[in-house]
C-alpha cells in the first residue's frame, strides 16, 4: 500500500506559516504520543530555525508510558523542551506555562535588559492534521477559541488567540509534507487518522495494524475481542515475515468480524466493517496504551535526515 496525501491547501498553509515565523518567539509543536517521530513534519525544523522550541506529546493517555518517557529523553537530548499532555482531559496543561517561560528565558531576559516589561510571548502552534491542536488550544484557554473535529483539515487558516498578558498563540492548519520517503511513516499516520480515510484501503491498513499489535502488544487484541481472536493472533506465526504476517493478520481480522457480528447479506464475514471497527478502537484508545515506534538510533536518524 503506497500512502501519499498532500492536498493543495497545505502548500498555501506552509507559505503562510513561513511568513508568520518572523512574528513569533516560540514554536509549540504537537505530536501524537503514539507516533512521536512519524507525526513530526520535518519542514518545521527548517521553518522554525532559531526559534525556541516546545514539543507537546499529545494523547499521552493512549500511549505506552514507558515508551513516552524514552521519547521525552530523546527530544530533550536534542534541545527541545517537552511536556506530556492530554488535551481532552487537561492533563499536563498546568506544566505548559512554566515550560514556555523556560524555553523563552533568554528572550524574556533580553527584553528585561532593554526595559521591555510584560511583553507577551508569541507562540505558533503547529502540527500535522488531526494531532489535536485546536482541542489543545481550547483546553489551554479554557474556552472555545478554535474549531475542532475528529478528521484532518478542520482548521483552515491562521488565527491569533490572546490567552493572557504573558502568552499569545497563533493557531495554524495541520500540514504534512509533499512526499513520505519512508512508507512506514505514511502507514503510522494512517493508523492514527492523520491521512484522509477515503484514499485508504481499510482492510489492508487493519491487517498491517494487526501484524504490529500481534508482535508488540500480543494481549491487546484478545483483551478487546475475546478468546477466539486471541487464539488466532497467537497462532499467526512468522509475523516478522511480511507476506506470511499479512496472511495471518487477515485470519485474525476474520475472527474479529465473527466476534463483532460483522456479516454480509449472504452471512459471509464483512471484513471491511471489522477493519473499520478495529481502526476506530485503536484511534479511540480502546485497545489499550500503544506506542507504534521507539526513538531511532543514530544510524536510523541519519537516514531519516538524508
Amino acid at each position: 500500500m503506497n500512502i501519499q496525501w498532500y492536498p493543495g491547501h497545505m502548500t498555501k498553509a506552509r507559505r503562510a506559516m513561513q511568513e508568520d515565523m518572523k512574528l513569533i518567539d516560540l514554536v509549540i509543536e504537537l505530536v501524537d504520543a503514539r507516533v512521536p517521530f512519524s507525526s513530526r513534519n520535518p519542514d518545521i525544523d527548517q521553518l522554525g530555525k532559531g526559534k525556541a522550541r516546545l514539543i507537546l506529546l499529545n494523547k499521552s493517555d493512549m500511549a505506552d508510558d514507558r515508551r513516552s518517557e524514552a521519547w521525552m529523553t530523546w527530544f530533550q537530548a536534542r534541545g527541545f523542551h517537552v511536556v506530556k499532555v492530554n488535551s481532552r482531559t487537561g492533563a499536563g496543561l498546568k506544566q505548559i506555562n512554566a515550560a514556555v517561560q523556560e524555553a523563552c528565558r533568554e528572550k524574556i531576559e533580553r527584553d528585561r535588559r532593554r526595559g521591555i516589561l510584560n511583553r507577551p510571548v508569541r507562540a505558533m502552534v503547529v502540527g500535522i492534521p488531526n494531532v489535536g491542536k485546536s482541542t489543545f488550544i481550547n483546553s489551554f484557554a479554557g474556552k472555545a477559541c478554535a474549531k475542532t473535529g475528529n478528521k484532518p483539515g478542520v482548521t483552515k487558516g491562521n488565527q491569533w488567540i490572546r490567552l493572557s498578558k504573558t502568552l499569545e498563540l497563533l493557531d495554524t492548519p495541520g500540514i504534512l509534507w509533499p512526499r513520505f520517503e519512508d512508507q512506514q511513516v505514511g502507514l503510522r499516520l494512517a493508523f492514527i487518522g492523520s491521512i484522509n480515510d477515503e484514499i485508504l484501503q481499510k482492510e489492508e491498513l487493519a491487517a498491517e495494524l494487526i501484524r504490529f499489535l500481534t508482535e508488540a502488544y500480543p494481549d491487546a487484541l484478545g483483551a478487546r475481542y475475546g478468546e477466539a481472536v486471541k487464539e488466532a493472533a497467537g497462532s499467526s506465526e512468522e509475523m516478522s515475515d511480511h507476506s506470511a504476517g499479512i496472511q495471518g493478520a487477515y485470519r485474525v481480522l476474520e475472527e474479529i468480524a465473527r466476534a463483532r457480528g460483522c456479516l454480509t447479506k449472504g452471512s459471509g464475514l464483512d471484513t471491511t466493517k471489522a477493519a473499520a471497527i478495529l481502526l476506530d478502537d485503536f484511534r479511540s484508545g480502546r485497545l489499550g496504551r500503544v506506542t507504534l515506534e521507539m526513538p531511532p538510533d543514530k544510524g536510523e536518524e541519519k537516514c531519516q535526515e538524508n
